[in-house]
């Protein structure tokens, strides 16, 4: 087993479900210090997360809100006496329609949660990494940021696209790294906690098929992604194997650049 994140600590946001909980398996298994954090209390049903139960702390936290971001990163701290490495999950498509169909409160909501809380992190950890003098933070964007029927959200990830690259400009030569992914369309188990819980009507189910349409036109394999294909890019870049890399969006869409 590769032990690339022995001796690390790691915060993982959004680890309930997804993407994020198949990233803090495999920072897990590889040996990693972990604190997963989610508004959801499933994050704390499977406190292993591939590593010892002393080596994780789960955290509910709505991080939408900045206290609450320094609250997890002060968690971290306190428990494991460092911050290497944070992963930026958090985010999602609410709604699925077009721009024009879309009320302003459902517009502040999905920057709300789809920049916001990257946003904040980065924020609330850059103290501690540079006190440190070194540390490694991958947002996850989206190639949704050149897609249909989601343009609040995409404008949000363009925002997390743009976080990364400035703030790899500011830090870089004091030992911070920061780097993104943009899955594309990517296979995973439904969410036990939908980002949406209204029923959807006939229209937004049509508009919704567009997006997955859209998504596998625009990929040059033609298919959707894996859950590991999306965390084993993630984990490269937060990885000493990526020591040469900052300000870089990495689209992870089968050929689809975002």
């Amino acid at each position: 087993m590769n032990m690339r994140f022995q001796h690390k600590v790691a915060v993982v946001t959004g680890a309930a479900q997804g993407i994020g909980r198949r990233v803090a398996e495999r920072l897990g298994q590889e040996g990693a210090q972990l604190v997963l954090v989610d508004r959801s209390p499933l994050v704390h049903e499977r406190g292993d997360a591939g590593a010892r139960e002393t080596d994780v702390l789960t955290l509910t936290a709505d991080l939408e809100q900045f206290a609450e971001c320094q609250r997890v990163m002060a968690a971290a701290v306190e428990r494991f006496g460092r911050l290497d490495i944070l992963i930026n999950n958090v985010g999602g498509t609410i709604w699925a329609k077009p721009f024009e169909h879309y009320q302003a409160s459902e517009i502040e909501a999905e920057v709300r949660r789809s920049l916001f809380p990257t946003l904040w992190c980065c924020h609330a950890a850059l103290p501690q990494m540079l006190e440190q003098g070194a540390g490694a933070i991958v947002n996850v964007s989206s190639i949704a940021t050149r897609s249909i029927n989601r343009v609040p959200y995409g404008a949000a990830k363009g925002g997390v696209n743009a976080l990364t690259a400035c703030l790899a400009f500011e830090t870089a030569e004091r030992g911070i790294r920061v780097n993104a992914t943009a899955p594309g369309g990517t296979e995973a188990p439904p969410r036990r906690i939908p980002r949406n819980a209204a029923v959807q009507t006939e229209q937004e189910k049509i508009w919704y098929q567009q997006i997955v349409d859209q998504t596998l036109s625009s990929s040059q394999m033609k298919r959707y992604g894996t859950m590991n294909e999306q965390a084993g890019a993630i984990l490269f870049l937060a990885s000493d194997d990526a020591a040469y890399i900052t300000g870089v969006t990495l689209p992870v869409g089968g050929g689809d650049q975002g």
